[in-house]
């Protein structure tokens, strides 16, 4: 009888999460919606100018058409981590001949690893499934035109060793 209702239990535990995650991907399609629509408002009102963006002198149109091939698919991250976690996804990509998942994986955790941390782990594909729990505010998962990335971390607990 227990095994039952610890399965229910789970089962609670599995649809909340699900529902969680819903409602993220929910939040982040509607602020797609909105900056798309002030976007082509801005667009309208006033010219694109060149700027600097991370040391490397680009022009804005540059940075708009990378901008546009980013997708936010769920998040749980400051704003700061994502365009790290953009950059270095579109470097890495953008220094490959074709896409080399591991290879861009690798390079994704070994850059948020040594930034921010140990414990990151990078999925990356065309067709995946995940379901993974992580560290609060350590969560992205999104898209480079059909290529797909999660990025997160997970907390790291010290092993109690005994003598």
């Amino acid at each position: 009888m227990r095994e039952k209702s610890g399965m229910d239990g789970a089962s609670e535990e599995l649809e909340r999460r699900s529902r969680y995650l819903s409602s993220l991907i929910q939040r982040t399609k509607l602020k797609e919606d909105a900056n798309r629509e002030e976007e082509k408002e801005g667009k309208e009102k006033e010219p694109v100018k060149a700027k600097s963006y991370s040391g490397h002198g680009r022009e804005a149109a540059d940075d708009l058409k990378d901008a546009q091939n980013i997708r936010v698919r769920a998040c749980d991250m400051p704003p700061e981590l994502q365009r790290r976690a953009f950059h270095c996804a579109r470097e890495a990509l953008g220094a490959m001949p074709k896409l080399d998942s591991k290879r861009l994986a690798l390079a994704l955790k070994k850059e948020f690893d040594s930034s921010y941390g140990p414990a990151w782990h990078c999925i990356v594909g065309t067709s995946f499934g995940s379901y993974v729990t992580h560290s609060l505010g350590g969560f992205v998962y999104f898209s480079i035109d059909k290529v797909y990335i999660l990025l997160f971390r997970t907390a790291v607990e010290p092993l109690d060793r005994q003598p």
